[in-house]
């Protein structure tokens, strides 16, 4: 175990640096920490090899990275600033999460009704492109100070879409196989996957809120936050573990309850001292993660991407575009939101190989070649659009003019 915490030590430092590389070239430092993340990974040099990432404590530990990166979220849904854009960001979440269901859903149906394949895994791969992975555009939105009706927007919006994508992703599953995940799971699942997260992030966050309403020294801040954070993930993973019939609970979830809660509990001076605080750590944690992300990824996959993977990503490209432009439209949003949104929203990994894990170890035991074509698409597209989505959702903050800010 020593030997793969000092392995993983010189990779997440190997990241840093080429962050700071991409950087000096004038692209996201995010970039940088994902590419890392491929070359190190299995299918390239093997530094932060299979064995690493198959390890308990190295998937603990991102469980609970993963409940730290909740707070770039759950900080910003304060009910004061809320309130405003409450009914904008709903809709325009529906619009460009559902559109992109029906849209990439749609386009597999008919290519696979042509190809004499099941219809029905049209509806998986919908289910699968709904999912949005918030990291790489809050990195972006972290490294370049961005502020305005786009990143408000964002934000928000990457509590629910993700909630959205399960539901539906689920929904689909349970009215397309009768088990998921290797493991009966009753209808009822797909509320409590939402709820005990909730709970527990908001029972915990409720606590550290009372004791942070009063000024702390910055030492005691980072202890109260940290101590908190352990507290919402040992909950969580004993719940995974040991009550859930799969460990399918979603630290982010519990993260973005649990910052949310105590986000408006604090003053809004108190909550910028307490981000401030907490900001150099959250920095470490998308490292990690986002090295994370990357590893799993075959760069080799990229020269065997087929039709399939093409027609998946634009067809994705073009709900959450097209969708998000939609909604943005029927709230009369800013015009920036309009024609910038759907852009940031393209970062695809995270969740979806998750659910593709899901679709293909149900797959395998129904349809083993129906398996095989869900894994080879999901798994190159995350690959391809990792790297020029991260470069999109850049240039649609510059575009939008809100770098800086």
């Amino acid at each position: 175990m020593i030997t793969d915490i000092i392995r993983l030590t010189l990779v997440v430092f190997t990241a840093i640096l080429a962050g700071k590389l991409m950087m000096k070239i004038k692209m996201p430092a995010i970039l940088g920490w994902l590419i890392t993340g491929m070359i190190m990974g299995p299918h390239a040099v093997g530094l932060l090899s299979q064995s690493i990432l198959d390890q308990q404590w190295y998937k603990v530990t991102l469980n609970i990275f993963e409940c730290s990166m909740g707070l770039m979220i759950g900080t910003e849904l304060v009910w004061n600033k809320i309130k405003k854009l409450g009914k904008q960001i709903f809709i325009i979440t529906l619009t460009q999460s559902l559109g992109t269901f029906f849209v990439v859903s749609a386009v597999f149906a008919l290519i696979f009704w042509y190809m004499n394949i099941p219809i029905t895994l049209g509806l998986i791969f919908g289910g699968i492109a709904l999912a949005t992975a918030p990291a790489p555009a809050l990195s972006i939105v972290n490294e370049y100070k961005t502020d305005g009706p786009v990143t408000k927007t964002l934000i928000p919006m990457a509590a629910l879409d993700d909630i959205i994508a399960i539901i539906v992703f689920l929904s689909v599953m349970a009215f397309t196989f009768k088990e998921t995940a290797s493991v009966d799971l009753p209808s009822y699942i797909i509320f409590l996957i939402v709820l005990i997260p909730v709970g527990i992030g908001i029972t915990v966050g409720f606590t550290t809120g009372m004791m942070l309403k009063k000024k702390n020294p910055r030492n005691i801040t980072l202890l109260i936050i940290g101590i908190s954070i352990l507290v919402a993930s040992s909950i969580t993973l004993f719940m995974n573990y040991k009550v859930m019939p799969a460990p399918i609970l979603n630290f982010m979830l519990v993260g973005m309850a649990f910052s949310g809660t105590f986000s408006n509990i604090v003053s809004e001076e108190r909550l910028q001292e307490i981000m401030d605080n907490v900001k150099p750590i959250l920095g470490f944690c998308f490292v990690v993660m986002i090295l994370n992300l990357g590893a799993p990824l075959d760069y080799h996959l990229i020269l065997g991407a087929g039709v399939y993977t093409a027609v998946y990503i634009l067809s994705r490209a073009a709900g959450k575009i097209g969708g998000s432009a939609f909604g943005a439209h029927i709230v009369n949003a800013p015009t920036t939101v309009k024609k910038y949104l759907g852009f940031t929203l393209l970062p695809h990994s995270g969740v979806s190989l998750v659910l593709t894990g899901i679709a293909v170890s149900s797959l395998k035991s129904t349809s083993p070649d129906s398996a095989v074509i869900v894994q080879g698409t999901i798994a190159a597209a995350a690959v391809i659009n990792e790297v020029f989505a991260v470069i999109l959702s850049k240039q649609a903050f510059k575009k939008a003019g809100e770098f800086n800010k």
